[in-house]
């Protein structure tokens, strides 16, 4: 099998690319940059400067390097941005993979891993989600993520691909410095930004109906959801799931945590004492999204191995700014 990983060069997608060469697989990386780093690829990996929504450079790639399978992990992915720009996130998130389906298609490729997302459950009731909760999204960048779904298993029904949709949650940590993620859109890496510049991490409202008021995440470390990649393209590899046939399955490791015990965590990782400030909530936000993950470990024999405090002590290994000022 040679993969084509999307949007390979982001900070997900490096560690999916690291986890699939390391096993042996032929990967290409598809990336428009626009996020994503050259430095985070193996020197011999081929990367394609281009969107998804270029279909020219995705005919190419696809038939110069005898793509087999496809890795689709590109997409906008703020929740508040998507609520302010919607168009965007649509034309990315789901134009984008129609764009990217009809090349797989077109290219006779059999095999499609998308990176989809918990936000597509909303708030559901109960303590955890499974894969059969009802979707109902708060925010469009979830609307994209369960619109991608559609679009993904519809794709495999009519033209006998083998799909798998893997719903993240809440993702964190590096599996090396040189992978960490240095943006701003993860609650880890925000929390830091806000300590480099000397001022409080902020917490998005403490009014939730939660224990103690602020929204609980399953949080998932970045190189337990690159296995499960490796996972799932090995089970489609396999032929476990049949042409035609999707199998989706939530990443995640089970366990609610708060984000005011998050800060906790990173106030002890980083040693540095502060008193979170407490902002409005953000739209979009659900009180609690927490997993279930047993058809994970059933179907693809995976299962999260990297506890919190792990994640967030690899992310602080890899922060590029690691001398704040003293939190005011």
């Amino acid at each position: 099998m040679t993969y084509l990983v999307t949007g390979g060069a982001g900070y997900i997608g490096a560690h999916v690319v690291r986890a699939m060469v390391r096993a042996g697989e032929r990967v290409v990386v598809l990336d428009d940059l626009s996020t994503g780093l050259r430095q985070r690829l193996p020197s011999d990996v081929p990367l394609v400067e281009a969107s998804v929504l270029d279909r020219a450079a995705l005919d190419r790639v696809i038939a110069e390097h005898g793509v087999t399978g496809v890795v689709h992990l590109a997409a906008k992915k703020r929740v508040g941005e998507s609520v302010e720009v919607p168009l965007r996130y649509y034309h990315e998130n789901v134009h984008g993979l129609q764009v990217l389906l009809e090349a797989v298609v077109a290219g006779g490729v059999g095999a499609f891993v998308f990176s989809s997302s918990a936000s597509v459950y909303g708030m559901p009731d109960g303590e955890t989600v499974t894969e059969d909760t009802p979707c109902a999204p708060m925010s469009p960048y979830g609307e994209t993520k369960l619109a991608g779904e559609w679009l993904v298993r519809a794709t495999a029904r009519a033209h006998g691909l083998r799909t798998t949709c893997l719903r993240y949650f809440n993702v964190a940590g590096a599996a090396a410095p040189e992978l960490a993620d240095t943006g701003v859109a993860n609650l880890v890496p925000m929390a830091f930004e806000r300590l480099a510049d000397g001022a409080a991490p902020r917490i998005f409202g403490d009014d939730y109906p939660t224990p103690d008021g602020t929204c609980v995440r399953d949080y998932i470390h970045v190189a337990d959801l690159a296995d499960a990649h490796l996972a799932a393209a090995r089970a489609l590899a396999s032929g476990q799931v049949r042409p035609g046939a999707d199998l989706t399955v939530n990443i995640g490791r089970g366990e609610g945590v708060s984000v005011r015990e998050m800060m906790d965590v990173v106030a002890e990782v980083t040693g540095r004492e502060f008193t979170p400030e407490v902002t409005a909530r953000r739209p979009g936000d659900p009180a609690r999204v927490v997993a279930r993950a047993d058809r994970a470990a059933r179907e693809l024999g995976w299962t999260a191995r990297r506890d919190v405090r792990e994640m967030v002590a690899s992310a602080w290994a890899g922060w590029p700014r690691r001398d704040p000022a003293p939190v005011a």
